[in-house]
């Protein structure tokens, strides 16, 4: 069903309506997690007139997130909803003839939703969405054919586990035990690893079937077009003797038939990565290259173009040169430009996310930003002319769609302006301190709206996961929920984290829970000494890697009066074939029974538990893979044996993040109420008391 919008001339005036002139701005409160539109996947049509894009809503009677289809012009004149279902649909893809637009859904009875999402195409000339695939266990990141007659897509292997009843020697209608022999046997949300695999398959048109044109013991991903429509290229880590046993993918081609053997384009020991992008004549591909098994989880991307179509003499590229050596930041999201003289690209960098592009035929060209400023750029899709449909956040503005025409940035989506307007929100600005070993460190502070200087506040560090990621000038409810209750907050980009340049990124490597440390602490000392946070009233707490972070951190100082550890671990022997990181652990760790002493040394927050004196609050997935609640559960027994204030909260049927909203908002309001108790007691003492739920 299409539904005609309301002008953005209308809109601006409803937005100007609200504007501070006419209305007094209040405070963030936890009811605004509910009303935040999420903007995501633009895709600019083939004849650059339109952008399709996907809107996420909240409803919180119901519980449950919908995403629907949009679009809106590229003058920004007009905008659609395109679909208005209570299913959700997604990864809104044009047809190259301008056509149809094919999206992902999952419609229908009971029966047919649990054949998984299917595809869908939306005919430009009207009527509604029609269901054209039906494969069972549903499909994935769809792509158009440049002729517009078939659509790659990723889907898995059918489990025999589906049908119990018709397994060999199991015949009952019981779930059948689950029987693995994997290396790698579990993966968040995943669950336990049989012998599944996603592999490439293809959609025709014409005689609407689908055929399989991958097969084999390992994952292949992120398919792509030849220019002539004959030709795949994937990501896979295929050709290794176990697959389980490396993070290396690799580049490979396949023709666009059943039966094709595919072919090695790379071999190299770094990890490629991304979407492979084809040049427009077909010779060539690029794709991101990262690093080593040894080094993956702190991998940053760089450039690599090579030839589509080696001669078999050469074999596969084993050391392809790498574009912009000299960069020492990580690049994504690569694309051609329509004439194959530019390669366009994500640019990170301390704090911010940019597009950028680098000549085609100068490896060694320094990249060139079409954006700028303390924003967040994502999700680029390029026209023909040359300009981008973009989204873009700042600090105090959500993901919006923008036109990135040269390096001038046009927003042509407001869905959230109205929230916005009614809104007081904190200041955020930029902070850089000192380690207590000189290392310099960079990242974000926020001040509740009224901000007094000279005045000290009670102040959270609240600390990013990852390692490998970075807190940037992007909107974040968190961080805003927690200024409009009263608190500075510290967004800080220790060592390991992203932005600063790969020597920066590998500092913690083998070694957490020491250098990271070192510089939250670092950052506190600096804020205590502008004379911002008061250093009687100091919070600190994190998800993932930042519950990995908090609890080290606490094990080493007793300044903090309360801490939330999320989804972390302090003993990380204990993990060992728990989580879902082996990999990692034997590659850069070392097998505990060889390297017992490094795992002992990492796990200091645990066997220095009779240290720590911060109250602490416990939280995490009840079915979280990738850093199981055993990690919090420990800790939480350690700190109760221990007699020290301590509280576990499990979320049930979670995994590692939590995505339903009554949990997303419970989460954010025991945060509040546990660090008002310690910190702001006359501020505990008017709550409720209760979640947010």
């Amino acid at each position: 069903m299409i539904k005609p919008v309301i002008g953005l001339s209308l809109v601006l005036a409803l937005s100007a309506a609200l504007s501070p002139g006419a209305q007094t701005r209040r405070a963030l409160v936890l009811d605004d997690h509910s009303r935040i539109l999420s903007v995501g996947d633009p895709q600019r049509s083939p004849d650059g007139a339109w952008v399709a894009y996907t809107v996420t809503t909240i409803d919180a009677d119901k519980d449950r997130r919908n995403t629907d289809l949009w679009m809106v012009k590229w003058d920004g004149s007009q905008q659609l909803q395109l679909t208005s279902s209570p299913d959700n649909e997604s990864s809104p893809r044009w047809s190259p003839d301008n056509q149809y637009l094919a999206f992902v859904a999952s419609r229908g009875s009971d029966e047919e939703k649990k054949k998984g999402g299917q595809i869908w195409l939306l005919n430009r000339a009207g009527g509604e969405a029609q269901r054209v695939s039906d494969v069972k266990g549903g499909v994935g990141d769809i792509q158009w054919s440049p002729d517009s007659t078939r659509i790659a897509f990723v889907a898995g292997d059918e489990d025999p586990a589906d049908e119990p009843e018709k397994l060999d020697g199991w015949k009952r209608k019981t779930t059948p035990p689950i029987v693995i022999d994997r290396y790698h046997f579990k993966e968040d949300r995943t669950g336990y690893l049989q012998d599944l695999y996603s592999h490439i398959g293809m959609f025709d048109l014409a005689s609407k079937t689908a055929t399989m044109i991958t097969k084999g013991n390992t994952d292949d991903l992120s398919p792509s077009w030849s220019p002539d429509g004959k030709q795949i290229a994937f990501l896979s880590k295929r050709g290794h003797a176990d697959p389980d046993r490396t993070s290396n993918e690799d580049l490979w081609v396949v023709e666009a038939r059943t039966g094709a053997e595919p072919r090695q384009i790379t071999k190299t020991a770094e990890g490629e990565a991304g979407r492979p992008a084809w040049s427009p004549d077909g010779s060539r591909l690029a794709v991101v290259i990262g690093d080593t098994d040894r080094f993956a989880q702190y991998s940053m991307g760089k450039l690599i173009v090579v030839p589509s179509n080696p001669p078999a003499a050469a074999g596969p590229a084993a050391k392809p040169p790498i574009y912009m050596p000299s960069l020492d930041r990580a690049v994504s999201s690569i694309a051609w430009s329509a004439d194959g003289q530019h390669l366009s690209f994500l640019l990170q960098d301390d704090r911010t996310n940019h597009l950028a592009t680098v000549p085609a035929e100068n490896p060694n060209a320094t990249a060139q930003r079409r954006s700028t400023g303390r924003r967040v750029i994502s999700s680029p899709s390029p026209g023909k002319d040359g300009n981008f449909a973009v989204l873009a956040a700042e600090a105090t503005r959500l993901n919006e769609v923008y036109a990135l025409e040269g390096a001038n940035l046009r927003q042509l989506t407001r869905h959230n302006d109205p929230l916005l307007a009614e809104l007081q929100l904190a200041t955020t600005e930029d902070f850089q301190s000192k380690s207590k070993d000189g290392a310099d460190v960079h990242g974000l502070i926020v001040k509740p709206a009224g901000f007094t200087a000279g005045t000290k506040y009670p102040t959270l560090l609240i600390v990013h996961g990852g390692p490998n990621g970075q807190d940037q000038h992007a909107f974040n409810f968190d961080r805003e929920f927690l200024a409009a209750n009263g608190y500075v907050v510290l967004a800080i980009n220790y060592r390991g984290s992203a932005g600063r340049g790969t020597a920066f990124q590998k500092a913690i490597l083998g070694d957490w829970g020491n250098l990271e440390v070192a510089d939250l602490l670092g950052a506190v000392d600096e804020a205590v000494r502008q004379g911002i946070a008061d250093p009687n009233r100091l919070g600190i707490g994190g998800w993932s890697y930042g519950g990995i972070s908090t609890d080290a951190t606490i094990a080493t100082d007793t300044r903090f009066k309360a801490a939330v550890s999320g989804a972390g671990v302090a003993l990380y022997m204990s993990l060992y074939g728990v989580d879902q990181y082996i990999v990692q652990y034997d590659q850069e760790l070392g097998q505990p029974w060889k390297n017992k002493e490094a795992w002992i040394k990492m796990s200091h927050g645990f066997f220095n538990a009779d240290k720590i004196k911060t109250p602490t609050l416990f939280m995490g997935g009840e079915k979280d893979f990738n850093v199981p609640i055993a990690g919090g559960e420990q800790m939480y027994q350690a700190l109760k044996s221990l007699g020290v204030d301590t509280q576990l909260v499990v979320y049930p049927g979670q995994f590692h993040g939590l995505t339903i909203p009554s949990y997303e908002r419970d989460r954010l309001q025991r945060y509040v109420n546990w660090f008002n108790k310690y910190l702001q007691p006359a501020a505990a003492t008017t709550a409720s008391g209760k979640a947010g739920g």
